[in-house]
């Protein structure tokens, strides 16, 4: 009997590369698919991103700047 090739998983979540201000970059943020509005897809994507790190500012003690750009992840 041949394989089958396995389909790919949606897991729920879009995955993104964050640049800030002073240079510093993230990579492979997850943002869940259902939190991105089909409308307003880059505002979105920002906001949920900019909530992530003031979180982990929250926790660490240690604030992110400035968002400079924000691209899918490859």
């Amino acid at each position: 009997m041949a394989r089958q090739k396995k389909q790919p998983v949606d897991n729920g979540y879009a995955l993104f590369d964050v640049i800030y201000q002073d240079g510093a970059r993230t990579s492979n943020r997850k943002v869940p698919t259902a939190d991105i509005d089909q409308f307003d897809r880059d505002n979105s994507i920002r906001s949920f991103i900019e909530e992530q790190d003031r979180k982990i500012a929250e926790m660490s003690g240690n604030p992110r700047g400035p968002i400079k750009s924000i691209t899918p992840s490859t």
